[in-house]
């Protein structure tokens, strides 16, 4: 298909993205769940505008990749480590709780389960290392959305950040170690951890320390814009030849890579920098929120919920009690305010496109050996995946609700989903 014809259903997508986010906002409903049911209304799996065609074009996959880095900005204008400190202890013991918890929790809910059906119990332990994961972009868009404010807002970003770190390093492992049962070939699980977290981080506090360079030399405001996208632009070239050149295979997180890069400028510039970099790229930054949200629901299958059996539900349940009392734990264990233990827990249920990432590796490494297992594992988490996203963004507002960190104007008047 022409590359200009696919350009314009992705312009069309955004559009028709939007406009359902406002639609939504209207019913007091977050407007991430408008992004969220329209992409599973226009991918593959209903209207095909989001067509497979598109989403695996190489322009597209640059494109994305490129809002992916932009999406730092607004992730590092709350990484402040002075701010930060007061509650470092806090991120810390929530952090290996609810993620350990997770794991714990469902991987013994699936191995009960799987005990009276007689699959292997590997495979509870493969449910377990994909439930770790949350995606941040939907708490993220809440948080913009309602200009939450408090200690759970505070909180929230910089353990989604640590969570993924801890999921990539378990599910890795995990992973790793079916590969080996099918005798398939695999990098070490140290080197694919390292590859995925560390290096992008180190990579982005460099290219952190460059840009911030060039940002204090500039004397314009009007430069910012394209200061910042130049530096966005360069930071890609330079992961993209680095991640398809230099390293065994592509492996970059080029969204730890933007944040490790804006965080750097914000903890070693000013805040009155940050802001205005914040500024000059904030249509990017909608664009980029948008897109990334399609990303994650166009290839979920709506169908599914009507077929949705009982380890789909099995799934659902035992994660989000893991993500809860986990959260609950650790956040008791470091004595933190009652609505951080109360209700940080369903601010972290989203998972949707991390959880199909896991899903899709795990399948191809049980496929070699364990075919009826890798279609167990495919079928319940692509069900679970449309199931859980459309209730967690719900039950996320939900708890910013409970907390109290959204201005009663604001809740009754939502502002724009994406406001930077």
């Amino acid at each position: 298909m022409d590359i200009l014809i696919l350009v314009l259903r992705l312009v069309l997508a955004i559009v028709i993205a939007n406009v359902a986010a406002k639609l939504i906002s209207k019913l007091k409903l977050p407007g991430v769940l408008g992004y969220l049911l329209a992409g599973m209304v226009l991918g593959p799996y209903a209207l095909n505008l989001l067509s497979v065609e598109l989403t695996t074009a190489n322009w597209y996959h640059t494109f994305s990749r490129l809002l992916e880095l932009s999406i730092g900005v607004l992730f590092a204008k709350d990484l402040v480590f002075k701010k930060m400190k007061a509650y470092g202890k806090q991120v810390i013991s929530i952090t290996f709780f609810e993620s350990i918890g997770t794991f714990v929790v469902v991987t013994l809910f699936f191995a009960i389960v799987f005990s009276f059906m007689g699959v292997p119990l590997y495979v509870a332990v493969i449910f377990g290392g994909i439930a770790l994961a949350t995606a941040p972009v939907p708490a993220l868009s809440i948080i913009n959305e309602y200009k939450t404010k408090g200690d759970m807002t505070k909180i929230l970003l910089p353990i989604a950040v640590m969570d993924d770190v801890i999921a990539l390093s378990v599910f890795f492992t995990i992973n790793a170690f079916i590969m080996s049962m099918g005798s398939a070939a695999t990098t070490s699980p140290i080197v694919t951890v390292l590859l995925n977290t560390v290096l992008p981080i180190i990579l982005g506090i460099i290219l952190g320390f460059v840009a911030l360079a060039i940002y204090k030399k500039m004397k314009s405001e009007e430069s910012y814009r394209i200061i910042t996208i130049a530096i966005i632009i360069s930071a890609y070239v330079i992961a993209y030849i680095t991640d398809n050149f230099i390293l065994p295979a592509p492996a970059l997180n080029y969204m730890l890579l933007g944040m490790a890069l804006f965080t750097t400028i914000t903890n070693k510039g000013s805040e009155e920098m940050m802001e205005k970099i914040s500024s000059s790229v904030a249509p990017i930054i909608a664009i980029g929120f948008t897109v990334m949200i399609l990303n994650l629901a166009a290839p979920l299958d709506y169908h599914l919920i009507f077929g949705a059996g009982v380890l789909t539900f099995v799934y659902i349940i035992s994660r989000g009690l893991g993500k809860y009392f986990g959260t609950y734990l650790g956040a008791k264990t470091s004595n933190a305010s009652d609505n951080i233990r109360k209700y940080l827990g369903l601010t972290l249920l989203p998972h949707s496109g991390v959880s199909l990432l896991f899903t899709g590796m795990a399948a191809a490494s049980l496929s070699t050996f364990d075919a009826p297992s890798a279609t167990i594992v495919q079928g319940t988490i692509a069900a679970a995946a449309v199931i859980n996203e459309i209730f967690a963004v719900i039950l996320a507002k939900k708890g910013f609700e409970l907390a109290g960190e959204i201005n009663p104007i604001d809740n009754d008047t939502p502002a724009e989903a994406i406001n930077c």
